[in-house]
């Protein structure tokens, strides 16, 4: 990734990348034995208008009282909102444009400022 950005050069000010996946692990193991098919995941974001130098999220720790079915992480930042605020910020989507690309989006906010401007 520092190789993309670097090689970019300017034209990184212009560019968003978003590193995400939709496969997460549990933090401890499931029927099968294995901490597969879990919410605990990561998306990384890099370019020239992302507020970075960051981690955002609401870490809640791997407590018994912190995990979701005694196993797993919460859920706590919707993966539609980073793309929406992305796609807002970046792409310059209006708000009826968002509404129909995300449409199943739940109607809570992300809490923090993820891009520039």
């Amino acid at each position: 990734m520092a190789t993309l950005a670097q090689r970019l050069g300017p034209l990184f000010d212009d560019t968003t990348v978003v590193v995400m996946s939709e496969f997460g692990h549990t933090a401890r193991e499931n029927g099968n034995g294995g901490t597969d098919h879990g919410h605990g995941n990561v998306t990384w974001v890099m370019g020239g208008n992302v507020a970075g130098g960051k981690v955002y999220g609401d870490w809640q720790g791997v407590g018994d009282a912190a995990l979701n079915e005694n196993r797993d992480l919460p859920v706590t930042t919707d993966f539609r909102w980073v793309l929406a605020h992305i796609a807002e910020r970046h792409l310059k989507l209006a708000d009826r444009q968002l509404a129909h690309v995300f449409s199943a989006m739940p109607q809570h906010g992300l809490g923090f400022q993820l891009m520039r401007g």
